[in-house]
């Protein structure tokens, strides 16, 4: 796979003689764009997360075919259809190159392009299915018609078990090293027979994911190999910024401008900072403008100064807001000079004037705060002691509690502050929280038509009004629904 600036060409190679469901056993011998390297392989990756949320979850199967289905047609679909399998492929080896490069990366690249894979194959057609297993050369044999009947009693045997249709004449059973299907004998879902399983045509899924999870693992191996030693210090200069920044790049919404809300002035901020700011920004807020503990605030005004930016807060109330705060710490003096400049820096009137996008959640995570410092995920920094009691301040339940404590035991961060969302806001939020920013406006969502409604009570009950009586008669429990 060649990268190139120019336009990409497609080999002579015809389209149909790629199998709809590719091995992924070579790179293509394609040209590709630089912007399609990256696109591509940003399209895949919303694929991969929106799965490894969907799992976090507890989606059953059933949801998650149709997840998978949904994503994919949403992200993988090029413009011109003939395309469509090449776009697969090239993010799958761009992303494999981004993916080889800690145990970690790989860990999960291989777990959420297995899960994929799974979900790709359920939803191919049996012919689809026939012809994958015959390229993939599967160490599987069907079984003749003296075979099956002799089995027959021990199949139906195991179909009983597990509440599944008998099997018939016209069933398709395959013969396979027990080995092969891991899955399936651990669970006793086959027949074992002088070392082999009978793998029924519905459960073929499992030999084929243990086929490509063995392929991919080995093939993540030798990438790496092929990263350290040649190909990360060869393209330093194009493609080793672009693999090294796409495994932690945010995906959502871009917040460096507020565009749903409009503009927040500096007297909402204390209110907003208790009800709609996820725990990372809330805490940060707490230590350094609430309990005024001053540390660091090159850090603070990095992380916290975007985020309020991308909340609404003003250039002018922002610098009004940190100067009032902190000028008793350093003086008025010496906060112009020296931090008035990273505050306009931020909003882009100082130095290239760039409009800097506020932290993503994947920022916020794999940053590592030093002692004394409070920027972070509290998700992943925090003692359990620490969290649950965080937590506690927010009005989250004990029950819900141990839920986000479980996922964080679970190293699922993101997914950890999503449930705190809903345990707060009483509200589903089925995308999962992917920025700081993204909390703030679902959150905001939620609670503005509450504020709207409360504010119309209290007109209700300052201002006579002749149909005060039927307007109370209406709506009796809302004032104290909106307290609660």
């Amino acid at each position: 796979m060649e990268i190139v600036r120019s336009q990409r060409s497609r080999t002579n190679t015809p389209n149909d003689s790629v199998s709809t469901l590719p091995l992924y056993r070579y790179a293509p011998q394609l040209e590709v764009r630089l912007e399609d390297f990256e696109v591509f392989a940003m399209d895949r990756l919303r694929v991969l997360k929106g799965i490894s949320d969907a799992l976090a979850r507890g989606k059953r199967p059933e949801e998650m075919e149709n997840l998978v289905r949904d994503l994919w047609k949403a992200n993988m679909r090029h413009p011109e259809a003939s395309e469509d399998v090449n776009k697969d492929i090239i993010s799958h080896f761009v992303l494999r190159l981004v993916y080889c490069r800690t145990e970690d990366l790989r860990k999960w690249f291989l777990s959420m392009e297995t899960a994929l894979y799974r979900y790709r194959f359920l939803l191919g057609s049996s012919e689809a299915k026939r012809a994958l297993m015959e390229e993939f050369d599967l160490p599987c044999k069907a079984i003749s018609r003296t075979e099956f009947e002799n089995a027959k009693e021990k199949l139906e045997q195991v179909a009983r078990s597990f509440d599944q249709p008998l099997p018939t004449a016209d069933a398709i059973f395959y013969k396979v090293p027990f080995e092969e299907v891991p899955e399936l004998v651990a669970g006793r879902r086959v027949y074992i027979h002088k070392g082999h399983a009978y793998v029924a045509m519905h459960q073929v899924v499992s030999l084929v994911v243990t086929q490509f999870r063995s392929n991919l693992s080995k093939a993540l191996i030798l990438t790496n190999r092929k990263w350290t030693s040649t190909i990360r210090e060869q393209e330093k200069d194009r493609l080793t910024p672009i693999v090294e920044a796409l495994s932690m790049s945010y995906l959502g919404p871009d917040y460096s401008q507020t565009k749903e809300f409009g503009e927040i002035s500096i007297k909402d901020l204390d209110q907003l900072a208790r009800s709609s700011f996820p725990l990372c920004m809330r805490h940060l807020f707490d230590k350094y403008v609430f309990r005024r503990l001053f540390t660091f605030l090159l850090s603070l005004t990095l992380c916290v100064s975007l985020y309020a930016k991308g909340v609404g807060l003003r250039m002018e109330d922002a610098l009004a807001f940190w100067k009032a705060e902190f000028s008793h710490k350093v003086g008025a003096e010496r906060f112009d000079k020296e931090y008035a400049y990273s505050i306009r820096h931020n909003y882009g009137k100082e130095g290239k004037r760039t409009d800097y996008t506020p932290y993503s959640c994947q920022k916020i995570i794999s940053s590592t705060p030093g002692v004394g410092d409070h920027h972070g995920c509290p998700y992943r920094h925090f003692s359990e002691e620490n969290l649950r009691a965080a937590l506690g301040r927010m009005g989250v339940g004990s029950r819900a509690m141990e839920d986000v404590v479980d996922k964080v035991r679970n190293r699922h961060y993101q997914l950890a502050c999503t449930l705190t969302f809903e345990a707060v806001h009483s509200s589903s939020c089925d995308a999962g929280i992917n920025h700081p920013n993204q909390y703030f406006s679902d959150s905001h969502k939620i609670l503005q038509p509450k504020s709207k409604i409360t504010n119309i009570q209290v007109q209700i009950v300052g201002q006579p009004h002749s149909d005060q009586a039927e307007m109370a008669k209406f709506r009796p429990s809302n004032l104290q629904t909106c307290k609660s």
